[in-house]
């Protein structure tokens, strides 16, 4: 296990997780994610990374019949995002999450920021203006977009989707983004810009990323996770996960001699 003196900012506690069909998907993971720090989570197609991930915002509740066990405990205020009596809105707005696909909403792009804000209340317009602006700036994308904030979303490139999407994401105010696969859809500048993004957004927030793309993972993340079926096989530094691993497992997946 790693060793650092970097807070945690939520933490996996023994997490199970089983589908509406009875599938056990998760085994008993328990995992940091440290304050303003970047963890990838890499391993085969179909090891449980999108579940894990979408553990943390509560994503499995849209769907009934799942069920979680154990706990994802946020820090410093100890909330259990799990627990029954705790809101799932209110999760996903300290929790955001970015998607594989640009998934802009059929408005415009100031809307589209807007959206979050509109949700949890807010109507003051200069608020609004400002808090959009800021999000669009922090997502990278303001100088491109900023005459034609009332353009319909749709008309923006796919790399520029993304980032408008991050900027929806970030209008909130989350402490942590889940990303996942975020740029699998993208061309190799739009992967580059997004890669940038984030290691920019680090100093502001926490980010937990899903990626098959191992030389992604190297170059972005601080910390990273090994799966395979369901289980965290191996956590610790990118650094030495990549140069020398703790288990032959991960190298094996690493090295390409498997998955």
């Amino acid at each position: 296990m790693a060793t650092v003196t970097t807070a945690i900012k939520a933490e996996a506690r023994d997490l199970n997780f089983f589908y509406s069909n009875g599938a056990r998907a998760l085994k008993g993971i328990t995992m940091p994610l440290y304050e303003n720090k970047i963890t990838a989570l890499i391993g085969p197609s179909g090891c449980g990374k999108s579940t894990f991930l979408r553990c943390f915002n509560r994503m499995h509740d849209l769907y009934p019949g799942n069920k979680y066990q154990g706990e994802i405990v946020m820090h410093p205020d100890n909330t259990n995002v799990l627990d029954s009596g705790v809101d799932p809105i209110e999760v996903r707005m300290r929790i955001s999450m970015v998607f594989q696909k640009p998934n802009p909403f059929p408005k415009s792009i100031y809307e589209n920021v807007a959206y979050g804000l509109r949700v949890r209340g807010e109507n003051n317009k200069r608020i609004m203006d400002d808090k959009v602006e800021e999000a669009l700036k922090g997502a990278a994308l303001w100088n491109e977009v900023k005459d034609r904030l009332h353009d319909l979303a749709f008309n923006l490139s796919g790399g520029q989707q993304q980032r408008l999407c991050i900027a929806r994401a970030l209008a909130t105010d989350p402490e942590i983004m889940l990303f996942d696969e975020p740029t699998s859809a993208l061309d190799p500048i739009a992967t580059a810009n997004i890669e940038e993004l984030m290691v920019e957004l680090r100093s502001k927030l926490t980010i937990l990323v899903v990626t098959h793309n191992m030389q992604q993972a190297a170059r972005v993340s601080d910390y990273t996770a090994y799966m395979y079926l369901g289980e965290l096989i191996e956590y610790d530094d990118t650094d030495k996960i990549f140069t020398n691993p703790g288990r032959k497992e991960t190298e094996d997946y690493i090295t390409g001699k498997f998955g």
